[in-house]
């Protein structure tokens, strides 16, 4: 007789391997599938090979998603509390970074390693590399048609995550079942992604590739897909554009054709008690060099092209009049910069877009038209900030659908 599965889930990564340990603890006799000779890559080499595995300030507000109310429930159900409480009974020594990020202190290993822990203890079958052929529901349930045979199970779990790093094997392979199955999948396009510009929006800012500096960042609008988005964050400087942290979290809110606005004082003035008001009319400075005065508050070479950028090199802040003072103003305050595009999925980090969530139950991550299928982690139209939030949607995503299993 075939063995009948009560679930088979599609994607051995953080969504479903999570799901799969969770589910099969419950125990539900569980099957997870996967193409790759090596399961877990995107959590080996995520954060810098540490994983970011999520953040202790995680919640609604830091998720882009058509329907923003739909991650409520998941996260609700298993916050990042609970992933913290479950890293720390496998002694995973961790550190918390900027805003909240808790990194592993030795290696993302670790990760995968309790992962497949999980799986174990919930007696969870791991089949690799295994190739999906195809995906049809019957009478009596699914029948997943693998290169090995063909799985009868009582539900599909789609975990095959999004189209970021395909050298590691990233596919489309969801939102084909989605689209399949008459699901609708929101236009995916990559996001946390650093941007390009043409060669002649720099001028003199090009020799600064290498410097990093805390910058307010802000992108989008109201009227676009995702609304818009305000960051303090690191800005780095590269021969290729624009990346770092507050380069990547406006990516996701970026429009084509559009301008993204940078404040190369607003960070300081939040969090230093900067005031940017008084440096620009202190009656002590007049004697100083206009780069001098910027220098105060930005790195050298950076306040000397922003001087010559105005043709203030070399001027003292005296002979500088009201009028060029309020431009330099306006250039450091509000420096409007249009990118030629983004640096594609090779260098994306998550995906923008997937399953439209108006298919979905977020109580469950199940498709309301087809009871059995689900979708989970990155391949839903949700998408995390940058700083852990993407994976806590994965182990909460994962969490609510194997209750729901």
């Amino acid at each position: 007789m075939t063995k009948t599965w009560d679930a088979v889930i599609i994607g051995g990564g953080a969504a479903g391997l999570f799901c799969a340990g969770v589910a099969g603890q419950l125990g539900k006799k569980v099957l997870v599938l996967d193409h790759a000779p090596v399961l877990g890559e995107k959590i080996r080499i995520s954060g810098g090979g540490r994983c970011n595995f999520t953040n202790v300030h995680s919640s609604p507000a830091n998720f882009l998603s058509l329907n923003p109310h739909f991650v409520k429930s998941a996260l609700a159900k298993y916050s990042s509390t609970e992933f913290i409480k479950l890293v720390s009974t496998y002694g995973i020594a961790y550190h918390e970074k900027h805003q909240g990020q808790l990194f592993c202190d030795d290696s993302a290993k670790q990760i995968i390693e309790m992962l497949m822990s999980e799986c174990a203890k919930g007696k969870v079958s791991i089949r690799n590399p295994v190739s999906v052929e195809s995906i049809a529901q019957d009478a009596t349930g699914w029948n997943v048609h693998t290169n090995a045979g063909i799985e009868k199970t009582k539900a599909v779990v789609m975990a095959t995550g999004g189209l970021p790093v395909p050298a590691i094997g990233a596919t489309a392979y969801s939102l084909d079942i989605a689209k399949q199955f008459g699901l609708e999948v929101v236009d995916p396009r990559p996001a946390l992604v650093p941007l390009s510009f043409t060669a002649d929006t720099f001028g003199n800012l090009n020799d600064l590739a290498g410097l990093s500096v805390p910058v307010r960042i802000a992108s989008g609008s109201k009227g676009h897909r995702y609304g818009a988005c305000r960051f303090n964050e690191d800005l780095l400087l590269t021969h290729k554009g624009l990346s770092g942290p507050a380069v990547l979290q406006a990516s996701s809110y970026w429009v084509e054709g559009e301008p993204i606005h940078i404040d190369w004082l607003g960070a300081i003035e939040v969090e230093g008690g900067f005031n940017c008001d008084a440096l620009f009319n202190d009656d002590d400075n007049r004697l100083k060099l206009a780069e001098t005065i910027l220098s105060s508050v930005l790195p050298q070479r950076l306040a000397k092209a922003f001087a010559e950028q105005r043709n203030l090199g070399g001027r003292k802040w005296a002979e500088v009049s009201k009028k060029d003072r309020q431009a330099l103003k306006e250039l450091l305050t509000n420096w409007s910069v249009k990118p030629a595009g983004t640096l594609g999925w090779k260098k994306a980090e998550v995906m923008l877009g997937g399953v439209d969530t108006k298919d979905l139950d977020g109580q469950t991550m199940m498709s309301r038209a087809h009871p059995g299928l689900f979708f989970i982690g990155e391949c839903v139209d949700v998408t995390g900030h940058l700083g852990g939030h993407n994976f806590q949607w994965a182990w909460a995503s994962g969490f609510v659908c194997a209750q729901a299993l």
